[in-house]
């Protein structure tokens, strides 16, 4: 097929941009930061590079609006035609591309939040906590919906699954030119100097452009602890307090900050970096010291650089606003403790008294982080206590405004984070504490292995006594079997201490991750709560307990459709059981970013779980490239939130626990059936005989392994002829590198199929809140996967048995889909995602056959026994690491 003309290039591309339905003030973002990476590219590559890019570009386009073979043929005779070097930068280039249309996607989300005015009545329940609390107010009245309202919990748990495939330098240069861009759209709307605001964005992106997109060298854990914290300092640490502020407002309109707020303090941000040894040789006791080191040191100086500026703006006179008799106390004590310093300060605020007492307690919060134990405070719960004397000699003082304000936000900042900030936890395989008591039970030479096991208890010990009990304390044991799996928690704490010595406070969490175990939960809580030792820490947290479930093994043990319903089962019958015993039950959910790990949009999931298995209390992981996606701007964060917290509070009303309870009843016969159906077919396929070396041959699943994505390593032990102790995430990442997205569909089309009632489907879209959020979650999966490229990766195999039943399910999960949904293409009732998957789709198709090119040329020196070579080795990493860019996504 011939090469397009120039003039038809142009006519080709402006149709397909203007197909696209882009709002126009992005449209002319992508199409500006696209002529600065084309200018770049011109400037920065090497001679004929802009045109190389431009000519895969367009026969991609040309190939994605065409759908001919011989259109697709001409794309990846281009791709192949390029030597190594010129491959290499043209892989660059568009992962270039991608990062900024990313950029370009989010700076029009945060534009869109900014033009909402934010009022719960013109919202929908579920766009923000204050709608969702006026609803449930409805229902269940006022003063019920209060209590629901303080009682709200929303937990996200951080990790360091190796999920974020950029480079934390990468991610550092776009966060630049998201600021630069915010300046150019200023420089606009000012009239100022807007030639200025582009000429830096050109030298940001060509710094982009020049830094080494490949980490040299795996990060260590606490790299990855330093990581997290970046989006701490500049994110979530006002972000939180801000959500806050917006209910606080939202409910209590025009006496908001001037009287008491009725929000209490519902995020806790949780962390499993640093903490999480499952499978990770590298994460150490010392690790677990060094991350909560650093996270106390990011909170502390957070606390005290706001205290200071609070201390230096309350600029009151005790002549308009006299201290309380508690407040000119407060002092003495604090100036009796650093004498010195009050002097100090009470020479250049002498008639100041709040001013002056938010000053000492600054140095205070110093003295903490540098551990003068003379002056430091010993635990958050102090601070608070000083705060708290301020602001009510303020409202004593009739000064709610200052009572109320900036001195409000320090102290939900204070109740939030404490002196930890993120509450470390503590992860590890159940088989290792069975091997571990072995040898201590057996009275032997205890091992390294098991020194360090019981290193891990002291240091907890140790987190405790500095940061207060929050700071750590939540041990979870992955693999949860047994009863005996959770006891044995408490049995090597005891060997930690030694005789007379003080074990931790422990909340010992079960981790169920398989179907087997899903299915077994229920009987192995009911035993472990009548253990002495569980039993006493009910007793103590007034009956609260905490369970987490998997999506990422089950789904890879059963496939995606039986592991979502094995899920729900679970939490129905667990929630169940709680209510029974009369215990608080949290529930932690283990999602990952991708689908094929529990992924997809939190909110519509917490209002599909079952009758009480929310009642105010969700808490989820955030791995990977979803942390800096949900979390990374602070008008995205707050929304996230604001809309996670919505749904957990409306989860629990009358309303939507009876539509999901009904629903589950109306339906469980077809749940029967796809469960039992998709599990079949997605049996077919894993334990096909040969089906794991098959897998490692038609995607890069080994290579993935190459990219020094984190400290953990990617597999257990296990060699390619068993997925057994293939972990999720390389699972997942590897299908979605070859656009099959499998681990998020498979097994779904022969479900719908068995079921074969087109109408009762539809219905049950339209009723059924689980097999709605499936069937999205799964056109979202389809969507970003392409059948042409997906046949080219299968053809690496030589089971055309395997791929003929892979390509079979697909076609059919993508019939079915379309048919319940109603549409004519897929992701039909979802147009805002629908085209940002068709806006990015040939470019990640461009990629995609370049790493095709890479990973044929090492299959077959594989083949001919030849060494990998390494140029093709980095050219499947650059684009591995240009697909997950383009399809936002890993594992």
């Amino acid at each position: 097929m011939r090469e397009l003309t120039q003039t038809e290039a142009i006519d080709l591309v402006g149709r397909f941009e203007a197909g696209q339905e882009i709002p126009e003030r992005m449209r002319s973002d992508v199409r500006m930061l696209g002529a600065l990476l084309g200018r770049v590219l011109r400037e920065s590559g090497t001679p004929g590079l802009y045109e190389d890019v431009e000519r895969l570009r367009v026969a991609t386009i040309h190939a994605y609006t065409d759908e001919s073979p011989e259109a697709f043929a001409r794309a990846a005779e281009i791709a192949e035609s390029f030597g190594l070097e010129r491959a290499h930068e043209v892989a660059r280039a568009f992962t270039c591309y991608f990062h900024l249309v990313n950029l370009a996607e989010e700076h029009q989300r945060v534009r869109v939040l900014r033009e909402r005015d934010g009022r719960p009545d013109k919202e929908d329940a579920t766009d923000s906590i204050a709608a969702a609390y006026m609803h449930l107010a409805q229902e269940v009245g006022d003063d019920t919906a209060l209590a629901r309202l303080q009682a709200l919990r929303f937990h996200p748990v951080f990790t360091a699954h190796p999920t974020e495939a950029r480079r934390r330098a990468v991610s550092s240069s776009i966060r630049r030119v998201a600021s630069l861009l915010d300046e150019h759209e200023a420089s606009l709307r000012n009239g100022a100097d807007q030639r200025r605001a582009e000429r830096r964005m050109l030298e940001e992106i060509d710094t982009l452009w020049r830094t080494a997109p490949l980490r040299p060298e795996k990060p260590s854990p606490t790299d990855e602890v330093r990581a997290v914290m970046s989006v701490f300092d500049e994110t979530l640490y006002t972000a939180v307090p801000h959500v806050y502020r917006r209910v606080d407002d939202a409910l209590q309109g025009p006496a908001a900050g001037g009287r008491a707020p009725i929000v209490k303090p519902f995020v806790r941000i949780g962390s499993w970096v640093g903490g999480d040894r499952d499978g990770n040789p590298f994460v150490t006791a010392s690790v677990t010291r060094k991350a909560s080191a650093i996270a106390s040191e990011h909170i502390l100086l957070g606390l005290e650089a706001t205290t200071q500026r609070i201390g230096r703006t309350l600029t009151i006179d005790a002549g308009t606003t006299p201290p309380s008799d508690a407040l000119v106390t407060l002092w003495q004590r604090l100036r009796g403790a650093d004498e010195d310093a009050a002097d100090e300060i009470a020479k250049r605020s002498p008639d100041e008294p709040h001013r002056r007492v938010l000053l000492l307690i600054a140095r205070k919060i110093a003295a903490t982080r540098t551990r003068d134990a003379d002056l430091a405070y010993r635990e958050p719960e102090e601070l608070m206590a000083d705060l708290r004397v301020v602001q009510d000699s303020l409202v004593r003082a009739h000064a709610p405004r200052q009572a109320y304000g900036h001195l409000q936000q320090l102290l939900w900042q204070v109740e939030t984070y404490g002196f930890h900030l993120t509450e470390l936890e503590v992860r590890q395989h159940s088989a290792v504490h069975a091997k571990v008591l072995a040898e201590l039970d057996g009275g032997g030479p205890r091992s390294a292995q098991t020194e360090e096991v019981l290193d891990v208890f002291r240091t907890i010990a140790q987190l405790q006594d500095r940061y207060g009990q929050r700071a750590a304390g939540r041990y979870i044991v992955s693999f949860t079997q047994s009863a005996n799996d959770l006891a044995a928690v408490h049995r090597l704490a005891e060997y930690a201490a030694g005789p007379g010595g003080r074990t931790p406070v422990l909340d010992v969490i079960p981790l169920f991750e398989t179907f087997a175990d899903l299915q077994a939960a229920p009987g192995i809580l009911a035993e472990i709560v009548e253990h002495p030792e569980f039993a006493a820490r009910l007793e103590a947290t007034d009956r609260r307990f905490e369970v987490m479930l998997g999506y990422s093994d089950s789904s890879k043990d059963v496939g995606p459709v039986a592991a979502n319903l094995a899920l729900y089962e679970a939490q129905a019958r667990i929630a169940a059981w709680a209510q029974d015993a009369g215990i608080e039950l949290t529930l932690f959910h283990g999602r990952g970013g991708a689908l094929g790990r529990g992924g997809g949009p939190a909110n519509s999931a917490v209002l599909a779980q079952p009758p009480h298995s929310v009642d105010g209390r969700f808490k989820l992981t955030e791995q990977g490239e979803v942390i800096f996606a949900r979390y990374g701007d602070p008008a995205i964060a707050m929304r996230h939130i604001d809309q996670v917290a919505a749904a957990v509070l409306l989860a629990s009303s009358p309303s939507i626990e009876q539509r999901n309870r009904d629903a589950a009843e109306r339906y469980a016969d077809v749940a029967a059936t796809m469960d039992q159906a998709s599990r079949d077919r997605f049996f077919s396929l894993v334990k096909a005989p040969g089906f794991a070396p098959w897998f490692a041959r038609v995607t890069p699943m080994e290579e993935i392994g190459l990219l020094a994505l984190g400290s953990r390593p990617a597999r257990r032990g296990l060699s390619v002829e068993s997925l057994e102790d293939l972990r999720a995430i390389p699972w997942v990442f590897a299908w979605t590198q070859a656009r099959i997205n499998l681990a998020g569909w498979f097994g779904l089309g022969t479900a719908l199929e068995a079921v074969g009632d087109e109408p009762l489907l539809r219905h049950a879209y339209t009723d059924w809140p689980l097999f709605r959020t499936l069937i999205d979650n799964v056109a979202m999966s389809l969507a970003k996967a392409d059948t042409r490229i997906a046949r080219l990766y299968l053809e690496l195999g030589d089971r055309d048995d395997l791929a003929a039943l892979v390509m079979d399910e697909m076609l059919l999960t993508r019939s079915w889909v379309v048919r319940v949904t109603g549409g004519a293409e897929m992701l039909d009732n979802r147009p805002v995602l629908q085209r940002a998957v068709k806006m990015r789709s040939p470019y990640v198709d461009a990629l995609s056959l370049l790493q095709l090119r890479a990973l044929r040329a090492l299959r077959d020196g594989a083949a001919e026994g030849l060494a990998a070579d390494p140029d093709q080795q980095r050219l499947l990493l650059l684009s591995v690491n240009g697909v997950a860019a383009g399809l936002q996504n890993t594992g």
